[in-house]
């Protein structure tokens, strides 16, 4: 006598069609897979000639040269003062969108300096009345 739970079901899991597809699948996108060449000009691959198991190895010796020549670099930079010596950095605290601002004032407030200046000289007449200018030197006087 057999019984429902002595029967053992023997159909494949994935059907012979699905393995089939599935084969096909693959050959189509193995067929469609860049090469060598493209992996490393897209540096997934490392286009190096070392063994793999060095591979890694020449990878953080490559990062560290990089490293210890960017510390070198920074160790010998010239610090703020001397940039501003220099005129390389603003002498300014303000932040960096505030510069053009701050400079573009600074130039304003000079100009208007200048034109006060200017508004409040004395005459060249008055100059040759306080004996600093020569009669003749004066530039308004016709020759």
């Amino acid at each position: 006598m057999t019984t429902e739970a002595s029967i053992v079901d023997e159909t494949p899991i994935s059907p012979v069609r699905q393995g089939i597809e599935r084969r096909n699948s693959l050959e189509k996108h193995l067929q469609h897979r860049p090469d060598a060449q493209d992996l490393k000009n897209r540096h997934i691959l490392l286009d190096t000639n070392a063994a793999p198991a060095l591979q890694a190895k020449a990878l953080e010796l490559e990062r560290q040269k990089a490293t210890d020549n960017l510390k070198k670099g920074l160790a010998h930079r010239p610090d703020r003062e001397t940039l501003v010596e220099r005129n390389i950095l603003p002498d300014s605290n303000a932040a960096p969108a505030l510069q053009g601002h701050q400079k573009e004032l600074e130039r304003h407030m000079r100009a208007d300096s200048l034109e006060k200046g200017l508004q409040s000289r004395p005459s060249p007449e008055e100059l040759v009345k306080k004996g600093i200018l020569e009669e003749d030197e004066n530039p308004l006087k016709e020759k």
